[in-house]
């Protein structure tokens, strides 16, 4: 049996499940010990990733590991807490890791003025300590063994000076051990829940780094490997992250992709996406409530780059132009709340696939943000 679920999808989180269990194994009944379990994604907070999984008859406890497609907020808001919670590998690239651990890393930024106003302290001390060290050379006999009352030695003007302020980042004294990435984003916020969730556990080992995970395993784009009996391929998506990464999972002979975060439909993706059982694609938002959204304009710009996200458009036209039409599911993932409405993505992809008519009706699922989507079974 092979299960796929779709926990969370949307710019304020994404999370899936691929469940493999061999025919003789029934996961409802308890006896999972020859499944496997891996978590695509932890872009919700630990709990609420349990408690979704827990809704989809998924136990936590069973997860073999954790695969990440890259390092952006919305896919790696519970990663820490969940990795440790349950003491389970995570799959990354190595550059994604990296950009993980600088985001996990504390830092506090001082403004300008701070700096200046340091500046001009530690400026104070120096001339001080040039004063007193001039009239040290002038008058070598006041540091002698028995001055007289008129020749004291001078006071040092600070016995341990401030080090000189420097105007890039500090570390933070009190860290949460959690920041948003650097790239502008459509999720450029923190998940509340997620921020207290690591905010306690530093709290309760604070000597712990925030980044410390139980394993770390790295992959390649390219290079299939194996978790369990499930192999998985990773694949490079064009997006504006260190080294983001898309998936196919095969067991028992059944394919299923996920594809989400690309800017475009290159080549090698499309490459990835035939004779696929199951194929979940984005289609993040309408191009005119983008343009007439909330969205600052450099945002718009960075959604609509080629290494943003898809529009209903793109999609519907891969689905039209390109698609082999193999899929017996076609999951639409990631759609945007405020560009996006599911009645434009879900009538745009099904008249692309009007000569398919295989994948219209019930084949063609909607992700939701703030609800598990049905698992999908073979």
């Amino acid at each position: 049996m092979v299960r796929f679920t779709v926990l969370a999808s949307g710019s304020k989180g994404n999370s899936s499940i691929v469940t493999h269990c061999p025919d003789s194994t029934d996961p409802r009944e308890g006896n999972a010990d020859n499944c496997t379990r891996i978590l695509v994604d932890a872009g919700l907070s630990c709990r609420e990733l349990f408690r979704r999984m827990r809704l989809v008859g998924e136990d936590p406890a069973t997860l073999d590991a954790i695969l990440i497609t890259h390092e952006h907020q919305d896919h790696i808001n519970g990663l820490a807490v969940t990795a440790r919670k349950l003491g389970i590998p995570v799959y990354f690239t190595e550059a994604t890791h990296r950009a993980w651990v600088r985001q996990m890393t504390p830092q506090r930024r001082i403004t300008y003025a701070e700096w200046a106003a340091q500046y001009r302290k530690q400026r104070e001390k120096d001339d001080a300590r040039a004063q007193f060290e001039s009239r040290i050379a002038v008058s070598p006999d006041l540091s002698g063994p028995h001055p007289g009352p008129d020749h004291a030695p001078l006071p040092d003007p600070d016995p341990d000076p401030a080090p000189e302020p420097d105007p890039v980042p500090v570390p933070d004294p009190n860290p949460v051990g959690i920041h948003a990435s650097s790239s502008v984003s459509c999720s450029p916020d923190i998940d509340p829940e997620a921020k207290a969730e690591l905010a306690a556990e530093t709290r309760a080992n604070p000597a712990r780094l925030p980044a410390d995970l139980p394993y770390v395993q790295y992959f390649r784009p390219g290079e299939p490997f194996h978790i369990g009996d499930i192999s998985v391929s990773p694949f490079t998506i064009p997006h504006d992250a260190a080294d983001p990464v898309g998936f196919v999972f095969t067991a028992e002979g059944v394919r299923l992709a996920v594809a989400t975060d690309l800017g475009y439909m290159p080549p090698n993706v499309q490459a990835q996406l035939r004779r696929c059982d199951l194929i979940m694609l984005e289609s993040n938002h309408d191009l005119e409530m983008l343009r007439d959204g909330p969205y600052p304009w450099s945002v718009k710009q960075r959604v609509l780059s080629r290494v943003g996200h898809l529009s209903n458009a793109a999609t519907a036209h891969f689905l039209e132009d390109t698609y082999d039409g193999a899929a017996t599911y076609l999951i639409l993932a990631h759609l945007s709340e405020s560009n996006n409405h599911p009645e434009l993505a879900r009538i745009a992809a099904e008249h692309a696939l009007v000569s398919k008519p295989s994948l219209l009706a019930n084949r063609l699922y909607l992700a939701a943000q703030h609800e598990p989507l049905a698992p999908v079974h073979f």
